[in-house]
């Protein structure tokens, strides 16, 4: 991938990721989010156990450099298995086409996706390679080289923390609320920093390292 960057000016902007990733009802606040200010001679306040609900949502969401592509949610009780992830790559296909009409024109779009089973099945790759969509190949295991793992799905779930849904319509209203609300230059940002990880796992010839 750093290979493709650097030979090529407009790579990242051609690239579109995704992933699907649970969202729920109740998500309990980090450490950080929930703490207070106190004297140094306040008793120590007492916080309930809270615990992530059990009304969830599965969302899927494909983005580039300029802004969300795609987002759909799951019905319920749908696993992500092959089938489902051919449909959506369907509906992916299609905006693109209404989305990014000066790539659909060029047929220079490409996918990036992790390994998961669903993604990586025959039928998958089959349908990539009869409609002729390139695909991003993802180092196995590296959810650090995935931008949904490492900024999208951190971001939109740290805003829903601590705030109690209680059906999937608000979970889902919301969730899409957040998505819509992310500045375009979070998402350039997002790609500078894609190639930023690149860049430091070649450097450190992938020894692992936490932080910055």
């Amino acid at each position: 991938m750093l290979d493709y960057a650097n030979s090529d000016p407009e790579f990242l902007n051609i690239v579109t990721t995704g992933d699907e990733s649970w969202v729920y009802g109740y998500d309990p606040e980090t450490k950080a989010q929930s703490s207070q200010w106190q004297h140094s001679a306040s008793p120590k306040p007492k916080k309930a156990r809270h615990v992530r609900s059990n009304v969830k949502v599965m969302l899927t969401v494909f983005f580039d450099s300029r802004g969300v592509m795609h987002y759909e949610y799951a019905p319920q009780g749908q696993n992500i298995n092959k089938e489902y992830y051919l449909a959506v790559l369907r509906r992916l296909r299609d905006a693109v086409r209404r989305n990014r009409p000066d790539l659909w024109a060029t047929g220079t779009w490409q996918l990036h996706h992790d390994n998961a089973p669903a993604h990586s099945s025959q039928l998958i790759q089959t349908f990539l390679a009869k409609n002729n969509i390139p695909v991003v190949r993802h180092a196995p295991y590296s959810p650090d080289m995935a931008a949904c793992d490492f900024w999208l799905f951190p971001h939109l779930k740290t805003q829903l923390k601590g705030t109690r849904f209680e059906s999937r319509n608000d979970i889902i209203r919301n969730t899409t609320a957040k998505l819509y609300s992310t500045r375009k230059q979070a998402f350039q940002k997002c790609f500078e920093q894609w190639r930023n990880r690149w860049e430091k796992c070649v450097q450190s010839q992938r020894v692992y390292f936490e932080g910055d």
